[in-house]
């Protein structure tokens, strides 16, 4: 009888040793049990966290667009000197994307519409550039570690059928193979633990992004609106009350018909190009 109690004592502390040794305790378990692809996996979850840190730091609305960047420059372009250099030269000085896209569109004040749209556009797309830097690395990261993961589960799959194919005590023990598919099926969980923060991660970026392009945009077409009116209107023409009007003396170069007044729709027709 004292044999029997011994006997069932020391297959329940072995059994319980068994069970502690796979059980996962700590993140630190995990990663262990999880094998050598773990490794690329932890490493691009590192990647990607710096990635988005960075990003996020680097999109701040007052970082994109300065609060007191367009004032200045406003500034500077409704003087009557309206000064061009110096405008561009405050464009340049800027830190933020949308300097060098005003300052396309101010180089080309007396360019066609077509040709203003068309470096504003070209200025647009390299700023937009430097907005999306690093962001594509986001979604290597989250196609890659689940494809990581999977190819661990399968390296645990092979070592653990060629564990039980070996072992001569294997046959009729299924816990055996249960405990090497339980430990390899661990790289496919992290490898999805780090895929679907990081696919998230890139979606918020990209929506940030599309946000501040936006504003951007809203922001140089008020711009050029007004200040490609004023370069296209002639000196002898006055705008009043949103209206245009032409001065005397244009009238009588003209013999009187006015015909050297710009209309209003022919000005908005100029600056809506822009």
């Amino acid at each position: 009888m004292f044999s029997e109690l011994f006997i069932t004592s020391m297959l329940a502390q072995a059994n319980d040793a068994a069970a502690s040794e796979v059980a996962i305790n700590t993140i630190w378990d995990f990663v262990v049990k999880g094998g050598p692809m773990m490794i690329p996996i932890f490493i691009c979850s590192l990647f990607a966290l710096g990635v988005f840190v960075e990003r996020v730091s680097s999109l701040g609305k007052a970082t994109i667009i300065p609060p007191d960047f367009l004032d200045g420059l406003h500034e500077i372009m409704r003087s009557p000197t309206r000064d061009r250099t110096a405008a561009l030269a405050y464009c340049h000085d800027s830190k933020s994307p949308l300097g060098p896209i005003l300052a396309a569109g101010i180089k080309r004040l007396n360019a066609t519409p077509e040709l203003m749209e068309k470096h504003v556009q070209d200025a647009g797309e390299r700023s937009l550039l430097t907005l999306r830097k690093n962001v594509r690395v986001l979604t290597v990261i989250a196609s890659i570690c689940p494809l990581l993961g999977l190819l661990g589960t399968i390296f645990g799959m092979i070592d653990a059928f060629q564990t039980v194919a070996i072992s001569g005590e294997a046959l009729g023990k299924t816990e055996l193979l249960a405990e090497g598919i339980y430990e390899a099926m661990i790289t496919t969980a992290a490898g999805l633990l780090v895929a679907i923060p990081v696919l998230i991660g890139y979606h918020y970026l990209t929506a940030r992004i599309d946000g501040l392009v936006s504003e951007m945009d809203r922001l140089t077409v008020d711009f050029l609106d007004e200040h490609a009116y004023q370069q296209a209107l002639p000196a002898n023409v006055s705008r009043t009350n949103n209206t245009t009007t032409s001065t005397p003396q244009a009238a009588a170069s003209d013999g009187g018909n006015g015909r050297n007044a710009m209309t209003v729709g022919s000005v908005a027709e100029i600056s809506g190009g822009a």
